[in-house]
């Protein structure tokens, strides 16, 4: 199960060159259910997620996930079927209180310019009671807008 929230932020958070950061590229094979392929650095993942028949929370996203490593020539002949665009960003992960971390995305390419955070959450309870960094700004998780798969079909920003 994945829970988690998404904010935009303020300003960017100190000390980012101290944390773990990934180069990511994805693509969508499906939207409704979600089939993902992506490549974080040189690791290649098949996602499958679909919402949960029962789940009726509003500006928490709660997904069944289901993750499945990929080998570097299937993903790249899945890569050739994706519907819209490969999404490019660079992901740092932050460490946060209570053991929580928060996934700042940096977008690339056509989606350059264009900045989030995420977090997940180890059941609903935490994520309800979570107080964000003051770094964080506006909570965008019930925003179709901020969903990497609405963003894969973007030419540009200009589109948002």
């Amino acid at each position: 199960m994945e829970i988690e929230k998404k904010y935009l932020i303020t300003h960017m958070p100190e000390g980012l060159e101290e944390c773990v950061k990934y180069e990511i590229e994805q693509g969508y094979l499906n939207r409704k259910p979600t089939m993902r392929i992506r490549k974080r650095n040189d690791e290649y993942i098949f996602t499958y997620k679909s919402v949960p028949k029962d789940c009726k929370q509003k500006d928490i996203l709660v997904n069944e996930e289901i993750e499945v490593p990929l080998d570097e020539r299937s993903y790249k002949n899945l890569k050739k079927k994706i519907d819209g665009h490969l999404i490019k960003k660079i992901r740092y992960v932050i460490p946060l209180d209570g053991g929580l971390k928060a996934e700042l995305d940096v977008f690339r390419g056509k989606l350059k310019g264009l900045v989030f955070v995420e977090v997940e959450f180890p059941d609903i309870e935490t994520a309800e009671s979570f107080t964000k960094p003051e770094w964080f700004g506006d909570d965008v998780s019930s925003d179709k807008r901020y969903k990497n798969g609405y963003l894969s079909m973007l030419n540009s920003l200009k589109d948002f």
